[in-house]
């Protein structure tokens, strides 16, 4: 059986059908093409008002700078005078409270302190390099009812042992609580050259203006010199 060829009229009609769509666009933009010249040409014929723009939008430019670098500057002065009290940071969230350590990291000098809480983040909540070149993972663990809540024991430090050096590159490797923290996990923690800030020393660090590092014992060196070396 031979096959029959479509009707002409089809093959008529989806020729017509792409010619009126070519023609379309054409006409789309020759219109576009005219629509410029002729806005060029009034430009050029008002050309003050071209320079009225160009003055507006620099002045536009400059403000958002010039707000841009007060803010810049307004952030630096309070993350100087940044304070927490113990009562605040157990009302926090427990996201809040990795942003509240985050800020503590950059009121210390950690410019590049960033919060990376969330899941898969493999023990690490918050990352930070101080002055002296040394890499921070912080392992945050927050306790709604403060030293009331569930103490952190030995299996949250050993988390953080698995992966703050291996995974993340930590040269210090800190969990944070506003809670208590088991004896066992106290011992695991110098053992394996952890860093536990507990509920009393988070407090001090939190409340007073001295970097982390000079509250904790057997910090490593600092891995390049600094000014403030």
């Amino acid at each position: 059986m031979t096959r029959r060829r479509p009707p002409a009229r089809r093959r008529t009609r989806r020729s017509s059908r792409r010619q009126q769509q070519r023609d379309a666009r054409l006409i789309g933009f020759l219109l576009a093409a005219a629509l410029v010249v002729a806005v060029v040409q009034w430009l050029l014929a008002h050309w003050w008002v071209l320079v009225v723009i160009l003055v507006i939008a620099g002045l536009v430019g400059a403000g958002w700078l010039y707000n841009r670098q007060q803010q810049a500057q307004w952030d630096a002065v309070r993350a100087q005078g940044l304070r927490f009290g113990l009562s605040q940071l157990d009302g926090l969230h427990y996201s809040q409270f990795e942003d509240a350590i985050r800020d503590l990291m950059r009121r210390d000098g950690c410019h590049d302190a960033a919060r990376v809480g969330g899941r898969g983040d493999l023990g690490a909540d918050v990352k930070a390099t101080d002055p002296f070149g040394r890499r921070w993972v912080i392992q945050c663990k927050h306790r709604r009812n403060g030293a009331g809540g569930a103490a952190v024991g030995t299996p949250d430090l050993q988390v953080l042992n698995g992966t703050a050096r291996q995974v993340h590159g930590a040269n210090v490797a800190v969990i944070v609580t506003n809670g208590r923290v088991t004896r066992p996990a106290v011992v695991f923690a110098k053992q394996q050259r952890l860093h536990v800030v507990d509920r009393q020393t988070l407090g001090v660090w939190a409340a007073g203006s001295i970097p982390l590092w000079e509250l904790l014992r057997a910090v490593p060196p600092p891995r390049r010199p600094t000014p403030l070396s």
